[in-house]
């Protein structure tokens, strides 16, 4: 499905950016990265740390 390809994208992108500045994330976005996560197990993320 598109729409749950595109969400899978998504959120990979999320978190690569998170990851690449250092960024924090509190309990309800982990726990919502966490569900969606849950949903796109094929997803990957990639990143380099910014600096």
């Amino acid at each position: 499905m598109p729409a749950e390809q595109a969400s899978c994208r998504y959120l990979s992108e999320w978190t690569a950016t998170k990851l690449r500045w250092g960024l924090s994330a509190d309990d309800a976005e982990l726990a919502a990265l966490t569900e969606h996560a849950e949903a796109s197990p094929d997803a990957t993320v990639t990143f380099e740390k910014a600096g």
